[in-house]
């Protein structure tokens, strides 16, 4: 099993971090089945390369912020798809130290005190 939980397993098992489920590619080809898809498309996990495929190209992994936490060294990702479902990624790299501005404090609104 490779470190996304999306490996050579099949069926369902229980994620060692203790949240959530991993899923084999039996799971996945049942479920694009049922549901007359050729692909999931997936986010909220760390990819160092910005996208990650699995399982013959069913599942697609894509991770949109670059250099996460400002310590992960990641360039991040952008899945595009044209009118006929064509494919392109647009890779980026964080913004450099020197340009990022820093956010302006605001006043915390009433209601939340």
């Amino acid at each position: 099993m490779d470190r996304f939980g999306l490996g050579d397993t099949t069926g369902w098992g229980v994620s060692p971090r203790g949240a959530g489920y991993l899923f084999g590619s039996d799971v996945v080809a049942q479920f694009n089945a049922a549901n007359d898809i050729d692909m999931i498309c997936r986010a909220h996990q760390l990819v160092m390369e910005g996208y990650k495929w699995h399982f013959n190209e069913t599942v697609l992994t894509v991770w949109s912020a670059p250099n996460y936490c400002y310590r992960c060294g990641n360039v991040a990702a952008i899945l595009e798809l044209d009118e006929h479902l064509q494919k392109d990624f647009i890779i980026f790299e964080a913004a450099p130290q020197e340009t990022r501005g820093i956010p302006s404090k605001k006043p915390v609104a009433d209601y939340f005190l």
